[in-house]
């Protein structure tokens, strides 16, 4: 029978690469790894796939899996639900795949409350610095000054949160952040492989 695999939870503020350090991570094969597919009741966008970048429901099923206690954790962003559903990641655990979760502060408040199970493995990404942080959302040319400081204020509050992971991962080069992280995920299913 194969062994439980491990859930991952990679959480950190915006602008910090989660997303790809996340691909780097899940790049070596030798880890067994899939990134969960998250639920959404938002309708899908062109060249979206069901099951495949997001599993797509209506409110009513959101909302009755919601209170069947079908999520790992939820939110409610811009009128729409996005989530993590818990038989799904269970699934793919007990099948014995290393669960790669990249998701927001709450939502890992959320995962670290409901499963305590000692296969799961809580990694925060900071930056070097907050100036760098700064430097990362400037560079994207994408928002607005009233934007990028709120974002600098919210970074500021999440970074106070690193605290309550396992580990704290500083992406100051992203290879060395990426084989930091693969090498928490190794070590760790060693001790549980015991």
């Amino acid at each position: 029978m194969a062994k439980n695999g491990l859930l991952i939870v990679l959480s950190g503020p915006s602008g910090v690469g989660k997303g790809t350090i996340r691909r780097l991570v899940m790049s070596d094969i030798t880890l067994n790894m899939v990134y969960s597919i998250s639920m959404t009741t938002r309708k899908p966008r062109e060249m979206e796939v069901d099951g495949k970048d997001y599993f797509f429901v209506n409110k009513a099923k959101f909302e009755e899996m919601i209170h069947n206690d079908g999520f790992l954790e939820y939110a409610q962003f811009v009128g729409n639900y996005y989530g993590t559903p818990k038989d799904y990641v269970l699934n793919l655990l007990k099948e014995g795949k290393n669960v790669f979760l990249e998701i927001e502060i709450n939502g890992a408040k959320q995962v670290m409350e409901k499963y305590k199970g000692k296969n799961l493995v809580t990694i925060f990404l900071v930056p070097p610095s907050i100036q760098e942080l700064e430097n990362r959302i400037r560079n994207r040319h994408t928002e607005d000054e009233q934007t990028i400081q709120e974002r600098l204020n919210k970074a500021r509050h999440e970074l106070s949160e690193k605290d309550n992971y396992d580990y704290v991962v500083v992406n100051d080069d992203i290879y060395q952040a990426s084989r930091e992280i693969q090498n928490i995920i190794r070590n760790k299913q060693k001790e549980i492989d015991g």
